[in-house]
């Protein structure tokens, strides 16, 4: 039985019976108008929803059924989805790829928490990163870290690729206004160096301001972007 388990779960996901359920299902309602859904299930909208840490999700308005959510359920229980994610939060090396763990869990953990990988508590050393992280910034913000030429900085720039880019856009939008209006931030995620010169025009200063580079990964390469050859 194990041994079957291990090769469902092994399969492409497109191959499992699930998926084959859910293309079935999708069909039987594709059609179906969400006004006739909510007639037949009037309580879904109270029914198809979940709250969180200050997070309120309403799924009801999405053509889902009962059905749908047990299909899904059912992908989920093929492809051992429960074991996967217990995997990463032990500091299994489940990224197949870079053959090594998948540590968004030890970003996010406590200082008083332990992942282990590889035989040693990870998260120590990643405090020790945020920390000088948080310490770099208040500097920024409060004037003390300084151009070279002793002037404050004013600018921020941030050069990433794909989530290097979207998660520092992401958390800027977010808290815009809680910014230092007298600062300016700016984000560049093409490698076309017309990006970088149209975000960072001669009329910036370039002694007061300050270009982050940002990988999603230590190890991880990207492109060097025509601007800097």
């Amino acid at each position: 039985m194990a041994a079957r388990t291990e090769a469902i779960a092994r399969r492409p996901a497109v191959k499992r019976q699930a998926w084959k359920d859910l293309g079935a299902h999708y069909k039987e309602i594709q059609e179906v108008h969400l006004r006739q859904i909510f007639a037949d299930d009037p309580k879904r909208g109270t029914r198809l929803t979940e709250e969180a840490l200050g997070l309120y999700l309403d799924y009801s308005k999405n053509r889902i059924t009962d059905e749908t959510l047990k299909l899904l359920i059912k992908l989920a229980e093929e492809s051992r989805l429960r074991e996967r994610i217990d995997a990463m939060f032990r500091g299994e090396k489940i990224n197949l790829t870079e053959k090594r763990a998948v540590l968004h869990t030890a970003l996010r953990a406590p200082r008083e928490a332990s992942i282990i990988v590889d035989g040693e508590n990870v998260v120590p050393k990643v405090h020790a990163v945020l920390d000088r992280m948080a310490d770099f910034a208040n500097r920024l913000r409060n004037g003390e870290w300084k151009g070279h030429t002793g002037k404050r900085i004013r600018n921020v720039i941030n050069i990433g690729i794909g989530g290097s880019d979207l998660g520092p856009v992401m958390a800027y939008e977010a808290l815009k206004y809680y910014t230092d209006r007298s600062m300016t931030f700016r984000f560049v995620s093409n490698v076309d160096g017309t990006d970088f010169a149209s975000t960072a025009p001669t009329s910036r200063r370039p002694f007061k301001t300050s270009i982050h580079r940002k990988h999603s990964s230590s190890s991880l390469r990207k492109p060097s972007p025509r601007w800097r050859r």
